[in-house]
């Protein structure tokens, strides 16, 4: 079967069924939204004949990190995970497993996944490595290479590739240190493999064969940030900004090749340097869309950082960033729950749709106004109907239950609704 190429076709005018599909879902004609996808401000993800569209003029979108690590594998709960974050409106997930077996690990995952996934595959090729060869230093170019072609033949919809890192860019990091140095794991194990072997990184030096394997199977490519900051002294310092002027030139050779691209961003950031990061990411990459892991705006509240990532995000968003990667509760901890993955899920969810009323999307608006309506009326199934989460609505509002009197139990008698609107209409001329 031919590939379809999204991002071909919409520069030649052609309206295929996923453009069709998502722009019914924004509220956009499929022109417009064509027109952003062949101008590279659009991305189309597809998963079992399903779309989902990450850019400008879009809803703000947001991803949730599943997988396992080397200390616990137990592919039961990352099911249970997935099964959860779909239910509560994720719209993709990414398979960061790095223990137990991998490949069938995201088989599993691609299969019952409802929404596109996404990998970072140089996990696969240095975990593999280790394992058979005692140090990522054994890996080959090819390796890299390998496990990128595997996973789009399998059915992934994007993927994280640290093409961004340089020689350049390791010799600056040694010349001026960080406090939390390098966070990212891919971007570690493709800087040990760099420092190992004293030699370019292959993602890099050979990234039109990288875009050979994006063509072949329309894979959008997730230009990832190895060198993000892990801590606010950390930010917006000359390695950061140096593989994004990388990663902005890449994004040209990707579009050039009709490769579907968008760029991943920090990290932990102070919150008055979270507006000029977007700003710097829109400039630098031509408009590409933004993909932002929080960002978190302080690194004191272990435990709470699906909180601190959740400001970052909102800020974000409202600034023109256009997909969130959500963080757990257990960042900086320990692996996630899946009642972990859906206290991060939901609070990046509550920072999407508060950014997208900064930004003036309109169903983000109706969708508020109904609920404003709802709860002025005392509509309360109405209420749960319309709520982010209507399973902990009902368990919140059963918990006390009221009265006949159609009020809550905070104020009872004295809901200011009823009163005031009870005194309106019998003072009525």
């Amino acid at each position: 079967m031919k590939m379809i190429r999204q991002l071909e076709q919409a520069r030649q005018g052609l309206l295929t069924r996923e453009v069709r599909s998502v722009a019914r879902k924004e509220g956009l004609s499929a022109e417009t939204l064509a027109e952003k996808v062949a101008a590279g401000q659009v991305v189309l993800l597809k998963h079992h004949g399903q779309a989902v569209g990450i850019g400008a003029g879009l809803r703000i979108k947001v991803n949730v990190n599943l997988g396992t690590s080397p200390d616990y594998v137990d592919l039961k709960l990352e099911l249970t995970k997935l099964k959860t974050v779909c239910r509560l409106g994720a719209d993709t997930v990414m398979d960061l497993s790095t223990g137990g077996d991998l490949k069938n690990i995201r088989q599993r995952i691609l299969a019952e996944s409802q929404v596109p996934v996404g990998t970072v595959p140089i996990y696969q090729a240095a975990v593999s490595a280790i394992e058979r060869k005692g140090s990522v230093r054994h890996m080959s170019p090819d390796d890299f290479f390998s496990a990128i072609e595997e996973q789009a033949q399998e059915g992934v919809a994007f993927v994280t590739v640290h093409c961004g890192i340089t020689l350049k860019t390791v010799n600056r990091l040694q010349q001026q240190p960080r406090t939390m140095s390098v966070v990212s794991r891919g971007g570690v194990f493709t800087i040990c493999w760099m420092l190992t072997n004293e030699r370019e990184n292959p993602l890099y030096q050979h990234f039109d064969r990288l875009l050979e394997i994006a063509r072949k199977y329309d894979l959008v490519l997730s230009l990832g940030d190895g060198l993000r900051p892990g801590g606010l002294s950390d930010a917006t310092d000359a390695c950061q900004i140096e593989e994004l002027i990388t990663l902005g030139e890449l994004v040209k050779r990707a579009w050039e090749q009709g490769v579907q691209v968008m760029v991943e961003g920090p990290g932990h950031l102070p919150l008055n340097e979270v507006a000029a990061n977007v700003l710097l990411e829109k400039k630098i990459c031509y408009g590409a869309p933004f993909y932002v892991l929080g960002p978190l705006v302080t690194d004191i509240a272990p435990g709470y950082d699906h909180i601190t990532s959740a400001i970052g995000a909102a800020v974000a968003g409202w600034h023109g960033a256009d997909f969130i990667c959500t963080v757990s509760p257990s960042e900086h901890l320990s692996l996630p729950t899946a009642e972990d993955v859906a206290d991060g899920l939901l609070a990046a969810r509550i920072a999407a749709h508060a950014a997208d009323l900064a930004r003036g999307n309109p169903a983000a608006w109706k969708w508020n106004r109904s609920m404003e309506i709802a709860r002025a009326q005392r509509r309360w199934a109405q209420q749960e109907n319309l709520s982010l989460d209507p399973e902990h609505f009902h368990q919140r509002r059963q918990s006390f239950l009221p009265s006949s009197r159609g009020v809550c139990t905070m104020c009872g008698r004295y809901c200011s609704m009823k009163m005031i609107q009870k005194a309106l209409a019998e003072n009525k001329k």
